[in-house]
């Protein structure tokens, strides 16, 4: 099974989610904005994932500079806590899957976490290439 923590309005959060569909998986998508988060699933999100809430914290496009989270004083509990608040300050998407847990930015992180792949050439919704015609991180050349 594969879990997204999904944003719609989020180009690379799109770019994953079609990654994976093209993959030939059906994702459970979970969208974060309106469920929220409990401070359990951030904290097993984010040890899974090797990151802390200063590590996920997402610092552009979001209230982090408002709340004063981007002072180096402010600790990860802090961050924690106003992530439950304000959902959006936690950088997207997080993606599970049987090969472990990642936040994919960029977007062909999810490659990593998919046993199977889209076809070839295979392109983000910006064009960039990702995966190459002989089915390779386009990266990786």
């Amino acid at each position: 099974m594969i879990v997204i923590h999904h944003n719609p309005e989020c180009g690379t959060s799109r770019n994953v989610l079609k990654t994976i569909q093209d993959a030939g998986y059906t994702p459970v998508i979970i969208p974060y904005l309106t469920e929220g988060w409990s401070r359990a699933q951030l904290l097993a999100l984010f040890a899974a994932a090797d990151l802390t809430p200063r590590t996920a914290l997402r610092t552009t496009k979001s209230p982090a500079q408002e709340l004063g989270l981007l002072d180096e004083k402010v600790t990860d509990d802090e961050i924690l806590e106003a992530m439950l608040v304000h959902p959006v300050l936690v950088n997207r998407p997080i993606v599970c899957s049987e090969k472990g847990v990642k936040l994919c930015r960029p977007s062909e992180q999810v490659l990593d976490l998919l046993a199977l792949w889209p076809a070839g050439p295979y392109y983000k919704e910006d064009g960039e290439l990702i995966i190459d015609e002989q089915g390779r991180k386009a990266s990786s050349k």
